[in-house]
């Protein structure tokens, strides 16, 4: 088995994913299908054979071609396994939003998701409480939750 890589148009990926996976479920030899977040233009497949690739590719609208050249497992290592980030939010830290269309105003945290990097924040101007769900990255920490701190 070896993994091989398909170029496909940007931004195409998972209209090709979807038709892969079909073709790929009446093939032989097919084993796995890989498009990991953040690859523009490229799809992983692990197969026997470069022809069992080119196979189910064949017409597949978006496929710009097959390289022949095998992938190692180690290089693409980095794009499989997930490595969580350090985020120091909590429940009820005051946060300003820096990104998107609520730029500028301040809310408070109500929910966390760290694997989807995910905060769900209310708005504090707002008349009736809007929850309103972002990425990490569209927001910063202005005011800390008394972490059991004794006064």
């Amino acid at each position: 088995m070896a993994i091989f890589t398909i170029r496909t148009g940007v931004g195409r990926e998972e209209q090709v994913m979807d038709s892969l996976a079909t073709n790929a479920q009446k093939a032989e030899g097919i084993h796995a299908l890989l498009s990991p977040h953040g690859v523009v233009g490229y799809i992983f497949i692990e197969a026997d054979s470069v022809t069992e690739v080119q196979q189910i590719t064949y017409r597949v609208p978006y496929v710009r071609g097959v390289l022949t050249k095998k992938v190692d497992l180690a290089s693409l290592d980095h794009l499989i396994e997930f490595n969580p980030e350090n985020i120091d939010i909590q429940l009820g830290d005051i946060v300003e939003i820096v990104g998107g269309p609520f730029k500028g105003e301040r809310g408070k945290v109500t929910r966390l998701n760290k694997q989807k990097s995910e905060v769900i924040v209310e708005l504090l101007e707002a008349a009736v409480p809007i929850p309103i769900t972002l990425n990490l990255d569209s927001i910063k920490v202005v005011g800390k939750e008394n972490r059991g701190e004794s006064k």
